[in-house]
């Protein structure tokens, strides 16, 4: 039996969001075919480990070079040496992109790279900085491929990074949608039982500044009739969530789960999907909401309003909590509508972001990578 290969994640976290979810299912269905090395900019930050299947062989750097820091020959070099004892190289968003302008730097023996860009933090949320446009744009010379998830940042990729066409590759996050389909566990939400006189709106995301969670419990106090807000996520932004309900009067309507894994468990018991963020590009609890059958509210950011179905246009409204306000409303006060909506989305979601057309992409891509073609699988 060949020796499996062995891919180095480089992760500027690995909290369990889009990215880290992805990277774990692409994991997951390499099997026995690789094992992997997973480094965490934000060493502590390592949710996404619960969801590697069992018999995945992984394990987490322990002392790796850092990720961050100032730019410097030394740590550069670190990271150099350090990559040069993989196969494959992964690298995933801005706080990973030192491993790539380490490899810029100090290319003798090292790994095929392929970097992996997903969206921005709130730091850039409202615009991208220009230092980082040039940093991006010299380190991203030495990669293999540049992978994004979205139109928007493949414009970006282009156009702004500069990065030749046949370097970037536009791979849309997939699901299973089919687990979607299953009825929810009512116990999988620990202290929420539905109430049928109530309207469920879901949230799946980090409590972080950049998701703008306190926007969409300000919209949510403004509903006419009787809903309940289920926000599924853990982060540092939970004391401003919960003292936006207080100043709406919703306390009692709000719900914070924290971090709850497998979705497909929960999502289901929702009657709408709610996004507030300032900044996306193709988020994965989008396509959850809609694999699901439900309708998507949402602000215009990244590829929302190209992910949803065509019926879901009139959601996908602006980035104020009035225009969130009467999108959630007119879905609130209208099951038939909820139920139109949601089935038009369901039928995308199967068409268009089933994660076998996904998987199937990041394995020819990879093998691409390190001219080994079919070795993943």
């Amino acid at each position: 039996m060949p020796q499996p290969i062995h891919i180095l994640h480089l992760h500027s976290s690995f909290s369990l969001g889009g990215k880290e979810a992805r990277a774990v299912r692409l994991m997951n269905a390499f099997g026995d075919a690789a094992r992997h090395t997973i480094v965490s900019g934000v060493p502590d930050q390592l949710g996404a480990r619960a969801s590697i299947a069992k018999g995945i062989r992984y394990e987490i750097a322990q002392d790796p070079p850092s990720l961050t820091g100032r730019p410097s020959v030394a740590r550069y070099e670190a990271l150099a040496k350090y990559m040069r004892r993989f196969d494959l190289v992964l690298t995933y968003n801005w706080g990973a992109i030192d491993g790539v302008m380490a490899r810029r730097v100090f290319p003798k023996g090292a790994p095929p790279l392929v970097h992996h860009e997903d969206g921005f933090n709130a730091d850039e949320a409202k615009g991208l900085k220009i230092e980082r446009n040039v940093y991006r744009r010299i380190a991203l010379g030495a990669a293999q491929a540049l992978v994004v998830p979205s139109e928007v940042l493949e414009a970006i990729a282009l156009k702004t990074w500069k990065q030749p066409r046949a370097r970037v590759h536009r791979i849309a996050n997939g699901i299973d949608t089919a687990a979607y389909a299953q009825k929810p566990d009512p116990r999988a939400i620990p202290g929420f039982v539905r109430d049928a006189k109530e309207v469920v709106i879901g949230a799946l995301a980090g409590l972080r500044e950049v998701k703008d969670l306190p926007l969409l419990v300000r919209a949510c106090g403004g509903i006419a009739g009787r809903f309940r807000l289920v926000i599924v996520g853990e982060g540092p932004e939970r004391e401003a969530i919960l003292a936006a309900a207080r100043n709406m009067g919703i306390a009692d309507r709000v719900v914070l789960a924290g971090f709850l894994d497998r979705p497909h468990r929960f999502v289901g018991a929702f009657d709408i999907m709610a996004l507030s963020s300032k900044s996306e590009q193709f988020p994965i609890s989008v396509v959850e909401g809609m694999a699901a059958g439900l309708p998507i509210v949402s602000t215009p950011v990244g590829d929302v309003a190209r992910m949803v179905a065509a019926e879901n246009a009139p959601f996908v409204t602006g980035g104020d909590e009035v225009l969130l306000r009467d999108a959630l409303q007119a879905l609130v006060s209208d099951g038939d509508l909820r139920a139109r909506v949601g089935a038009a989305n369901r039928a995308k979601a199967r068409a268009e972001f089933d994660e076998a057309v996904m998987i199937g992409r990041y394995r020819a891509l990879y093998a691409e990578a390190m001219r080994r073609p079919g070795v993943l699988g």
